[in-house]
């Protein structure tokens, strides 16, 4: 069991007040709080040890280089890569997504050719193929989950036709908590020669993931999802799919040898990384899987298990309060609205005021949003130092915000 309020102490900002209240963050869905090793990490890379990565032999840049490069075992070591090299750098699932898009999907994909996609989807996951779908004539293949928010992975499987050439799927929705079995997905996939991508951005931090157990060509994860800095990510990719990628972006690092008439690719992953990186904000990442390894992936999701049965039973005493997602195994994430005309907004304000944060809005997944006829909700997601008291302060306020909608 985690020392959660040891955990706490570690987070400056949860010692801070809202509106006069003590600030209850349950927005970690949308972003989450950050360690003060965090912090400790990113303010040393700039303040004491920063230089440009790569181009220099100077001391700063020897040291920075090494700190940058140092993030690419970690990640590989997070997500169960066999190898860093097979970690690219990007700066959130968002450049991931479009990375696999134009640099493996775009120059395979023809007209007529499909991509396998369920309607939990983020934006992230769904914009990219649409690109796909404008420009080159492939088709988008909607797969709805059960009443209760589950995927039946038999489902998945049911929608591929002999022109299939990928399956894009989340782990973990981010507006239902629903966790999907990608594994048996992905393993189907790879005996039927379709390419899987998953996107990882909820997952990761809520559990532990192993990308070779899993079986998928790509994995993405979000940095800012996981207790580090915006802007930062990485995607994991299988080799072969990495020896068949054409460059995203152009620019330096990415390169070999610049001539007037020729251009050479560096060797992957360096060939994927354009330009001058994301370098603190990659440092600030890895600083930030380490915290969470040190806690153990075991121990977050035991403790957030506690946390999702604790806030379930509470909300369903609520028989006014509409919970979407009713998946037994879902993560501790929550999305509801209340009976009547109030709108999510009204409903994220009112629950402000008591120093609530929480995300309102269509958490873009606008797709699901028309699945489950509704054009918003709020929703409470949870995270490592968030606590049983925090779900009653939550129910407090949700009490009010009914008292002044009904």
């Amino acid at each position: 069991m985690l020392d959660i309020d040891a955990v706490r102490a570690q987070f400056p900002i949860l010692s801070r007040q809202v509106n006069g209240k003590p600030l209850t963050y349950l927005d970690n869905g949308a972003s989450a709080q950050k360690p003060q090793i965090v912090l400790d990490t990113i303010q040393r890379a700039y303040g004491e040890e920063y230089s440009n990565v790569h181009r220099g032999l100077h001391t700063l840049s020897t040291i920075s280089t090494e700190n940058y490069e140092a993030v690419r075992g970690t990640v590989a070591r997070f997500l169960g890569a066999p190898s860093e090299e097979q970690i690219v750098f990007t700066t959130g699932t968002t450049e991931a997504m479009n990375l696999i898009s134009y640099g493996w999907a775009a120059p395979r994909l023809e007209a007529g050719d499909e991509i396998v996609l369920s309607v939990m989807e983020h934006h992230a996951n769904i914009i990219p193929w649409h690109f796909l779908r404008e420009r080159q004539g492939v088709k988008l293949v909607w797969v709805e989950p059960d009443v209760n928010g589950d995927l039946d992975p038999q489902a998945v499987l049911e929608a591929v036709t002999d022109r299939t050439k990928m399956i894009a799927l989340t782990q973990l929705s981010n507006v239902l908590g629903t966790v999907v079995d990608v594994k048996t997905i992905c393993h189907a996939a790879r005996e039927r020669g379709i390419t899987t991508v998953i996107d990882g951005s909820q997952a990761a931090v809520h559990m532990p993931v192993d990308v070779a157990d899993i079986g998928c060509d790509f994995y993405a994860i979000t940095g800012h999802k996981l207790y580090g800095p915006s802007g930062s990510g990485a995607v994991f990719i299988r080799p072969e799919r990495l020896a068949e990628m054409r460059p995203f972006m152009g620019g330096g690092d990415m390169i070999r040898e610049v001539h007037r008439d020729t251009v050479t690719w560096n060797d992957p992953p360096m060939k994927f990384e354009a330009g001058t990186p994301g370098i603190v904000q990659t440092i600030g990442m890895g600083a930030a899987l380490e915290w969470m390894m040190d806690l153990g992936m075991d121990q977050i999701a035991g403790h957030e298990r506690i946390l999702r049965d604790y806030a379930r039973e509470q909300l369903e005493g609520l028989n006014w309060l509409n919970v979407q997602g009713r998946s037994e195994d879902k993560a501790a994430i929550f999305s509801f609205t209340l009976d009547g005309a109030a709108h999510a907004h009204d409903i994220s304000t009112v629950l402000d005021k008591k120093g609530v944060a929480v995300r309102a809005g269509h958490h873009c997944a606008q797709p699901l949003m028309e699945h489950l006829g509704v054009t918003a909700t709020c929703r409470a997601s949870f995270g490592v130092y968030n606590t049983k008291q925090e779900v009653d302060v939550l129910v407090d306020a949700l009490e009010l915000c009914h008292d002044l909608f009904a």
